[in-house]
């Protein structure tokens, strides 16, 4: 539905249109004169309410409108108003999702326009540092739950007009606002046309949250791996757009994504590039290193146990073998069973509250793990294993579903196989890691040939100032000047 030129007429419709919600509030307002005549629409609670009295109500109050030519929506707007960015809009719908987002509307006589003025004054919390991407050193900011704050926080660091955003409102009914964020001149056209087609064809009540909208546009919706990165660090969204990639805001959600998404970004961490290169190169191979114990370690205990005693070492194979004598539980259903409890043991660890659930994870798994030893329920070994893996998990969060469901996929085919199985799994996992794709660029090709500059980032993370291109996904390969970073 459109206004029309009746002011009452457009007031009647916009309360039949918020009938049984007692926080809308529609105020008149009468300015000096009989034909300034407004009505002030909001929503209680989600108004800056001193703005609100002091650049809306006020000013309208004592408007007298000078140019009689000029339309009265452009005339309140020049003469009037004190409030920054307010808009014209002759659609209901806008206004109904203006007014339901905390904006303020105001309805004009003897035009078919409304007014939409952003006066949000939603209470938030302040920023500070996300507790899941914590740096020793480093900007101590994180993103919040307002849109508007979020998108400031980037601008910040970024202070070019090369920066581009595109607002969509996704939800049938939530209308939840969200910012497509790029750098013009490196985004590739493909990528933020893909990106744009994924999230018109997004069909939902309401978007929730940032990692909710994540799978509706994934490339690899059952894959455990994921093809969409997030992150809370303003830092890090910055760093990702000058790497060519493209930032998705959410509003109401302190989860930013970025895309596309290479598979090495599952082992680099923000505090990489804050820290010397030669720390932060050793600490990313001890990610990798945990990615692929914490996936193997459970199969190949499995395999060789059951199946290739011959090639292990006789003193080891003499001392496991004494060990599995105290265990009454066959050697699969044992592994099986202490791996599901370690994962109670961290799921409970995360659900309680922070000193509790800290205490309980490790106290718990101290003294259920030394009770089963004692109790001759299970083998000293088998803890020991079931302690590795969910140590070495804990390197690669980022992982954990993909890490959760190659552990007991390469397991069951050990049971099922022997070592055989063990190297079928590997290999599976393997294939599905090279095929995975984001937005068209696969995770894993870099290029089309093994060069220095294409691994600087990947295997180790060389000096700054010998980074000198971007990801070949980005239009301008190019960081500097061929000469940058070149000392005498």
């Amino acid at each position: 539905a459109v206004l029309v030129k009746d002011i009452d007429k457009n007031a009647q419709t916009l309360s039949a249109l918020f009938a049984g919600d007692e926080t809308f509030i529609l105020r008149p307002v009468q300015g000096r004169g009989k034909d300034m005549r407004f009505f002030l629409a909001y929503c209680g609670g989600m108004i800056d309410q001193k703005f609100v009295g002091e650049s809306i109500i006020k000013p309208l109050i004592e408007l007298e409108i000078r140019a009689r030519g000029e339309d009265t929506a452009d005339a309140v707007i020049s003469q009037a108003l004190f409030a920054h960015g307010p808009r014209a809009t002759a659609q209901f719908a806008d206004i109904v999702e203006s007014v339901a987002g905390g904006d303020a509307v105001v309805l004009l006589p003897g035009t078919d326009r409304a007014l939409v003025i952003p006066a949000q004054g939603i209470p938030g919390r302040g920023v500070t540092e996300p507790d899941n991407e914590k740096v020793l050193s480093g900007p101590k900011e994180g993103f919040v739950e307002a849109l508007i704050n979020n998108i400031a926080l980037v601008h910040r660091r970024l202070r070019t007009n090369d920066l581009k955003m595109k607002f969509f409102a996704l939800g049938e009914r939530s209308r939840t606002r969200v910012c497509v964020c790029y750098l013009e001149s490196l985004v590739t056209r493909d990528i933020l046309d893909e990106l744009n087609r994924r999230l018109g064809k997004v069909s939902i009540d309401g978007v929730m949250d940032a990692n909710g909208l994540a799978e509706l546009i994934a490339d690899n919706r059952l894959s455990p791996f994921p093809s969409v990165g997030f992150t809370e660090r303003p830092d890090v969204t910055a760093a990702n757009l000058l790497e060519g990639r493209i930032a998705l805001f959410v509003d109401g959600t302190p989860v930013v994504l970025t895309l596309p998404y290479l598979f090495i970004e599952n082992f680099q961490s923000n505090e990489d590039y804050y820290m010397n290169f030669f720390y932060t190169s050793f600490s990313r191979i001890l990610r990798m290193l945990g990615f692929a114990l914490t996936v193997t370690v459970p199969g190949a205990y499995a395999a060789l146990m059951a199946y290739r005693h011959d090639i292990m070492p006789t003193p080891l194979l003499i001392n496991l073998l004494w060990e599995r004598q105290s265990a009454p539980l066959p050697m699969a259903l044992e592994l099986i069973v202490m791996l599901i409890v370690f994962e109670i043991l961290r799921e409970t660890g995360i659900r309680m509250p922070t000193g509790v659930g800290q205490a309980m994870s490790v106290v718990g798994g101290l003294v259920l793990g030394q009770a089963a030893v004692s109790a001759h329920l299970s083998s000293s070994v088998v803890i020991i294993v079931v302690s590795l893996t969910g140590m070495t998990s804990l390197l690669v969060q980022r992982l954990n579903a993909a890490a959760l469901a190659g552990r007991y996929l390469v397991l069951g085919l050990s049971l099922v196989l022997g070592l055989p199985g063990f190297i079928t799994g590997c290999a599976l996992i393997l294939a599905h890691i090279l095929s995975l794709r984001s937005f068209g660029v696969s995770q894993t090709t870099l290029s089309g040939q093994l060069r220095l500059q294409s691994i600087k980032d990947i295997l180790f993370r060389a000096p700054m100032w010998k980074m000198d291109e971007r990801p070949p996904f980005a239009a301008d390969r190019r960081r500097r000047a061929p000469s940058a970073g070149k000392r005498r």
